[in-house]
């Protein structure tokens, strides 16, 4: 069972500290708090990028305001899914610096499949894609800083 007093006590501690998210488990539940998106899709337009619709749906116990998941990505002109970054931080490919990438450019990913992990604060994020297809390209070399809003991968989904 999971006990709504100390959700909202890290709730508190997450939004009076410096950190962008927690995550925690716990007797076999997993608890993330996040201020920032977990991910957020673009795609591309005459004019640049624009940000797609984003749905608010909170992990169960949190408050809608710490989390937000984006809905699938519209197709840009050239048909790719443009996955960007949430957050700033450090882009790792690989899960170990001697393990390999979770993926390469041309592997078929299923929405879900970890695509890299962002080190913020400390604190590994696993980024996920949010749509089937194959990776068109890699946007950041391993280890590299990014921005928020960063383009990190390219699928296209058909």
């Amino acid at each position: 069972m999971i006990d709504l007093d100390w959700i909202r006590r890290l709730i508190d501690m997450v939004d009076g500290s410096g950190i962008d998210s927690l995550e925690i488990s716990r007797f076999g539940t997993r608890v993330r708090i996040a201020k920032s998106p977990p991910l957020i899709v673009t795609s591309g337009t005459a004019s640049g990028a624009a940000e797609a619709p984003v749905s608010h749906s909170p992990p169960v116990g949190a408050a809608p305001s710490h989390a937000v998941e984006s809905s699938p990505p519209a197709e840009a002109d050239s048909g790719l899914a443009e996955i960007v970054s949430p957050m700033v931080g450090t882009f790792y490919r690989s899960p170990a610096p001697d393990a390999p990438p979770y993926v390469e450019t041309g592997d078929r990913v299923a929405k879900g499949q970890t695509l890299c992990i962002l080190e913020a604060m400390k604190l590994m994020n696993e980024l996920e894609a949010e749509v089937s297809g194959t990776i068109r390209e890699i946007c950041v070399e391993n280890a590299d800083p990014v921005e928020f809003g960063q383009v990190l991968f390219r699928i296209d989904p058909s």
